[in-house]
């Protein structure tokens, strides 16, 4: 009877069937913050996804604004913040990671970048009506083929929604660089509305020079082209972003974005930290699962469970192998 039993153990061990269910290491469901944008609902519907069918653990969203989320992780009402932009961070991660009550995880990506765009078919190709249109000091002779129709003599640059950071530092640089007499900027009331123009001229082949950022369904949808600027300097970069009138522009700077923890819960929850001290993708592959969300009409929820039927090569590698088993059967 006894070698039986010891028979079986091995057997179960040689299938890898011996190591137990695994229970959720909390005792209440897992809180993630609930941001509404883009890039950060996708990977939190991810990291949900797995908590959920590879950990047993239940999820809560807690909605609200970056600010007063990586708050309530320092206070623990929020376990996890999926994207901390560390290039220009919130000011309530710095204080919070100084008293020592949160702490950056995985990268949910290290290449988070932000400039001026203009579609490759205006700037390469056979039929490029700008092939040396390389940088936004090229942008002055080219603003005819860039025309505002609401402003004669002058192109048209979109810029940010009127209010935004980002709107503040473009203002600046068309400053800077010499093209405030020459491109009307124009800001959007939304992030649609803006987003609306952009696109319909992408659609129909036409010239269009704008800001946007990555990881965003717009880059990964359209083959786009980001203009050169001054290499990124950070005294620069400070000057512009606190100066009314700056006296150089440099390039946006380009971002690692990390996930946040509270202190407390990377403690009580060490399989789930390490899951998420793990967790990486790149700007890249997040941009395509948020145009191909966008091209179907999906959510973020539903997005996610494509991520880990197709990207099985990307996730499993932030698992143990039980626990990927755990969640690819679940798919």
């Amino acid at each position: 009877m006894m070698k039986a039993v010891l028979r079986g153990a091995v057997l179960m061990l040689g299938l890898g069937l011996a190591t137990p269910i695994l229970a959720c290491e909390l005792d209440r469901p897992l809180k993630i913050a609930g941001l509404d944008y883009d890039s950060a609902a996708f990977h939190t519907a991810v990291a949900s996804a797995i908590a959920e069918k590879g950990f047993g653990c239940k999820v809560e969203r807690v909605p609200g604004a970056i600010a007063p989320l990586v708050n309530g992780m320092g206070r623990g009402d929020v376990d996890v913040v999926m994207e901390i932009w560390m290039a220009n961070p919130v000011e309530a991660w710095v204080k919070q990671a100084e008293a020592g009550k949160v702490e950056p995880l995985g990268t949910t990506f290290p290449d988070a970048n932000e400039g001026w765009f203009v579609p490759r078919y205006l700037v390469a190709g056979p039929d490029a009506k700008a092939p040396e249109l390389k940088s936004v000091g090229d942008l002055k002779r080219y603003k005819e083929l860039f025309a505002d129709p609401e402003e004669p003599g002058k192109g048209r640059f979109y810029n940010c929604v009127a209010g935004w950071v980002c709107e503040g530092i473009n203002t600046k640089k068309l400053k800077v660089y010499g093209l405030a007499e020459d491109f009307t900027n124009v800001r959007g009331g939304s992030g649609e509305a803006l987003v609306a123009a952009i696109e319909s001229a992408l659609k129909r082949k036409r010239p269009v020079v704008f800001y946007y950022w990555g990881p965003s369904w717009l880059l990964g949808a359209y083959d786009l082209v980001k203009l050169q600027e001054p290499a990124f300097d950070a005294k620069i970069w400070e000057a512009l972003k606190t100066s009314d009138a700056p006296k150089q522009a440099t390039a946006y700077p380009m971002s690692r974005v990390v996930i946040g923890a509270n202190v407390d819960f990377v403690k009580k929850a060490p399989q789930l930290a390490g899951f998420l001290r793990k967790y990486t993708t790149t700007s890249d592959l997040t941009s395509r699962m948020l145009a191909e969300a966008r091209d179907k009409g999906v959510t973020p929820e539903q997005q996610a469970l494509v991520f880990l039927k197709t990207q099985g090569d990307v996730w499993k590698s932030w698992l143990p192998a039980d626990v990927a088993a755990k969640v690819a059967s679940s798919l």
